[in-house]
Formats: structure tokens, C-alpha cells, sequence
């Protein structure tokens, strides 16, 4: 089998990649110009260049191949210029979709996210099936999401799209390079540089448990069906009593209500405009912190056979990269 995965160089897609080759699978993988390929270096791939912008590069990129993995997405909770993620998430992922209908893929795995999905308002964990909506959704990255699964579903509807939708939770773990909004909350925490923490929650999982999930979904999915990829509910206090556990440095013990520094998080974004840095604290991650994203896998479990290793393993493997990689000192 021969198989294309985009966002090959990233957290998830590096993952779902070397998992396909442990397999035995030929693997392309669609990068762009400008990517970092530190993920995957050294790795037994094949390299085609081209753009979810692009429609012919995407041809070309699925030319040979029998199945899809569409995990690239652009993911970030703080973005200047928010049309060029909706271009990427919702146009890119059209695109992509239409390329594989043309060019007779057998089947694909649209990597989509718990962001999509609803949350009981008694913090209860939702799963595949909690009602959720346009309106429902906080900042451009979940909206672009969304959006872009909503059209999943309807193609695979009105054309026979043989997609099968996962929805990963909060993955941590080896490669995350950027690192991702929770990479750097265990790297804050393992360093002894978070003095308080908010009353929030979040489904904690192994990236390379994510990546598993992707290969069962493509072997045993269902074809327009979504399946939760996450692993253990833990509220932020939880998790942050977990990473002192491995590090030896004292856990916060003093909690702050989001509204307090949502303010502060205004402000931030507003010096991020001016300085064009990225800033550390985004007015999205601090409203959604409002809410316990708690999410049931057993859909999954039951289905395709998901079986997710102990959240502590997970941590103290991500803990354990950070410190390699020189980010943790």
C-alpha cells in the first residue's frame, strides 16, 4: 500500500508517518517549501513538494498512491492575519478532498479535533455525538475547523467521499517541535516557571496513540463516522501535580479565575500586533479555558480496538523529549 499524508513534518502527521512505515507502508509525504523536516529526517519517505492552495500540486502529490492521511492543518489559537487559516483549514482541506475523489483514493483519514465537537455544561465528557455549532466555537482555529470537517461529511454525502473523521484530543509527547499551546504549558511547569494556574481541564493523550488511532481508523472506520482519539480527563491542577511528580519542582497551588486575566490577555495581543511575536497568552485559550474539555473514547475503544497507554507514561515521555531537545534546562 502506498499511502499520502499531509502535515508530515508536524506533531500528529510526523507520528502518523512513522507509525505507516513501522507497518510496512510505502509513505509520501506532501511538504512545503518552507517546512522544517526535522520530524522526519533520516526517515524512509518519500518527499513531494506542493501547497493545499494548490490543486495540481495535490494531484501530483496523490498520483500512485491507494490511501490519504489529511492531518496538516493550521493550528494556532493567535493568528494577524485569519484568512490565510481559513485558506489552509477549510479551502485546503476542499481541495485536497476533490484531488483524491479525481484521482480514486481508496480511502482517507481526515484528521479533524475535539474542537469541533460539543461540551456538556456540567462538565460531563462529550463525545462523537454532543449537539455543537458555528456559533459554539471560540477563535478562528475552531471555527477553520469546523467548517472544514462540516465539509467533510457533506462530501463524503453527496460524492461517496470514502473519509473516515478522527478527532484527536490534547496529544503530548515526542516531536512536538513548535511546541504546541500544551507542550508549553509541561515545559513552563517542568521549569519551574508557572506560579498559578486556572480551573480548567483538558484529555490528555499519547501522540503516538493519536497516531495508532489514525491506522485503525483507516483499517476498521467507518466511512462518515468521526472517533474521539484521546486518552485520560485531567483538570489543569492534575496535570501540573503529574509533571511535579517528574520533575521534583513544587506544583502552583494558587488558582486564578480566567476572567481575572482575561484583561491581561487583551493586552498581550495587542503588544503582539505591534511586535509581530507571537504572544504568550492568547484572549481564545483564556475563554476557552472556561470550560473542561472532557471527552469520552469509547466509541473508539469499542470500534476500532483503541487502546490508549496510562496519561502518566504519556507525560513523563513528553517531559522526557523536552529535557532531550534542550528545551526543559
Amino acid at each position: 500500500m502506498k499511502a499520502l499524508v499531509t502535515g508530515a513534518t508536524g506533531f500528529i502527521g510526523s507520528r502518523v508517518l512513522r507509525r505507516l512505515i513501522e507497518k510496512g507502508a510505502k509513505v509520501r509525504a506532501l511538504v512545503r517549501k518552507e517546512s522544517n523536516l526535522e520530524n522526519i529526517e533520516g526517515l524512509p519517505v518519500e518527499i513531494v513538494y506542493g501547497d493545499l492552495r494548490n490543486y495540481s500540486s495535490l494531484l501530483n502529490a496523490l498520483d500512485g498512491c491507494d490511501f490519504l492521511f489529511h492531518v496538516a492543518a493550521d493550528y494556532r489559537l493567535w493568528v494577524p492575519n485569519p484568512e490565510n487559516m481559513y485558506r489552509t483549514n477549510v479551502h485546503g482541506t476542499v481541495n485536497i478532498m476533490k484531488a483524491a475523489l479525481e484521482k480514486g483514493i481508496k480511502r482517507i483519514v481526515y484528521t479533524s479535533s475535539v474542537a469541533t465537537l460539543g461540551l456538556n455544561p456540567n462538565g460531563s465528557p462529550s463525545n462523537e455525538d454532543t449537539p455543537s455549532s458555528l456559533s459554539d466555537m471560540i477563535g478562528h482555529y475552531k471555527r477553520s475547523k469546523f467548517l472544514a470537517e462540516e465539509k467533510v461529511r457533506e462530501m463524503v454525502k453527496k460524492y461517496g467521499l470514502p473519509a473516515v473523521i478522527v478527532n484527536p484530543s490534547t496529544p503530548i509527547g515526542p516531536g512536538d517541535i513548535k511546541p504546541t499551546p500544551t507542550g508549553r504549558i509541561i515545559i513552563e511547569a517542568a521549569s519551574g516557571r508557572m506560579p498559578a494556574y486556572v480551573d480548567t481541564g483538558l484529555n490528555i493523550v499519547h501522540v503516538d496513540d493519536v497516531a495508532e488511532g489514525h491506522i485503525l481508523a483507516l483499517e476498521k472506520g467507518r466511512i462518515g463516522e468521526r472517533y474521539i482519539l484521546g486518552g485520560e480527563n485531567l483538570t489543569l491542577r492534575e496535570l501540573l501535580e503529574k509533571i511535579s511528580k517528574f520533575t521534583g519542582r513544587p506544583s502552583p497551588k494558587i488558582r486564578i479565575s480566567p476572567d481575572i486575566i482575561l484583561p491581561l490577555a487583551y493586552l498581550v495581543e495587542a503588544l503582539a500586533r505591534i511586535t509581530k511575536k507571537e504572544p504568550f497568552m492568547t484572549v481564545d485559550g483564556v475563554k476557552m479555558s472556561k470550560k473542561k474539555m472532557f471527552f469520552s473514547i469509547e466509541k473508539a475503544k469499542r470500534e476500532l480496538g483503541y487502546m490508549p497507554r496510562p496519561v502518566d507514561k504519556a507525560i513523563k515521555d513528553s517531559i522526557d523529549w523536552f529535557k532531550k531537545k534542550g528545551y526543559i534546562r
